[in-house]
């Protein structure tokens, strides 16, 4: 029973994989310049020339292709009788619109952000929510900083190819490793990860470097809500593992699992800061940009954070797989880990202080 599902599982894989790459040729084919808003932003991105951003478009249509699959997969009459599916369903169409028409009209900032709120009270409203205080209204307030500040950690750190691409497929990993190890692989979240993994992936040819096409934020904001709502469930909230009610190893596995966003997120913000700037102004001034200052080449960043996404997804999967109240102490050592690639990185970015 088992391995006819995994081979299910490997098959929708491919399937969806295949119809990620095929929707993007065909979108670069016909599409010429969807998601070219403004000639003027690559002085903004790190590539020079405008690109399509037609990424975003492929990662909604296998979403509902994977959607499309929980009927068939749990023998029921839809996957709406699931309200936490619902929820992830409403916000990533939420988010995937609110990219769409951001990346057709420049939507204002108080839009945006609005849009992003009402993602993570949809959340709320449908039982997605992070459970690690007594205190409701504090979960409540958490959950929603938590929606709002993963869709723009994703959008920024979408300034490179591959990048985000590559940490969101790490991500998402992790979650699966979690889930074979707990033995829960039939897990109502199972399609929709391995449809957005597949998603990712095909979308990676086109963009890694050379790129041919950029996510835009359609991708990043529909990838910024699913990661969000995934990291609630997995990590937030751990409810696959015996020890999950104990915050320090939830903290500590929310963490590590996004640790490059919240690295790159906190150090453009920083110097932004510190430099009397805005720090939702677009600039060549991420940790990307300062690894690629040092001399190496787009694609070399690119397997920089290969390594480094790889590196915090097996800590990810060992925070939640090793500890337990009994052996706390192991987390001092993964926050030793990160606290040193953050300095690291921040001292790299500090290295080229008068780049933008």
């Amino acid at each position: 029973m088992i391995e006819n599902y995994l081979l299910i599982l490997l098959f929708f894989f491919i399937g969806a994989f295949v119809f990620s790459v095929i929707i993007n040729r065909l979108l670069l084919k016909f599409v010429k310049t969807l998601g070219i808003r403004n000639q003027n932003e690559a002085i903004i991105r790190w590539s020079s020339g405008a690109k399509p951003a037609l990424g975003g478009i492929s990662f909604y249509i296998v979403f509902l292709l994977a959607i499309i699959m929980y009927p068939f997969e749990k023998n029921v009459s839809g996957c709406f009788i699931n309200p936490s599916l619902l929820g992830v369903f409403v916000v990533c169409t939420l988010g995937f619109l609110l990219g769409l028409y951001d990346d057709a009209y420049n939507t204002k900032p108080w839009l945006k952000f609005f849009t992003q709120i009402a993602c993570g009270v949809i959340l709320i409203a449908t039982g997605t929510y992070i459970q690690i205080f007594d205190n409701e209204i504090v979960n409540y307030f958490i959950t929603v900083f938590w929606v709002v500040g993963i869709m723009n950690a994703m959008n920024l750190l979408d300034n490179m190819d591959g990048i985000t691409s590559i940490v969101s497929i790490s991500i998402l990993l992790s979650v699966l490793a979690i889930l074979f190890y707990t033995g829960d692989i039939s897990n109502n979240f199972m399609f929709l990860i391995v449809g957005v993994i597949a998603a990712l992936a095909g979308f990676l040819i086109f963009n890694w470097h050379p790129s041919k096409m950029y996510m835009g934020d359609t991708g990043s904001m529909f990838i910024g809500v699913f990661l969000a709502a995934i990291g609630i469930v997995f990590f937030w909230n751990g409810s696959n593992f015996e020890d999950y009610s104990n915050p320090y190893i939830q903290i500590t596995g929310v963490v590590m699992a996004f640790a490059l966003p919240i690295i790159d997120t906190t150090t453009v913000f920083v110097k932004r800061i510190l430099k009397g700037g805005s720090p939702f102004v677009g600039g060549k001034d991420h940790t990307t940009h300062h690894i690629g200052y040092l001399g190496l080449k787009d694609n070399m960043v690119a397997w920089v954070f290969i390594i480094l996404s790889i590196t915090f997804a097996f800590i990810t999967v060992a925070v939640f797989g090793l500890v337990s109240i009994h052996n706390l102490h192991y987390l001092l050592y993964f926050w030793i880990l990160f606290i040193l690639a953050f300095i690291i990185i921040f001292i790299i970015a500090n290295m080229n202080k008068d780049k933008n």
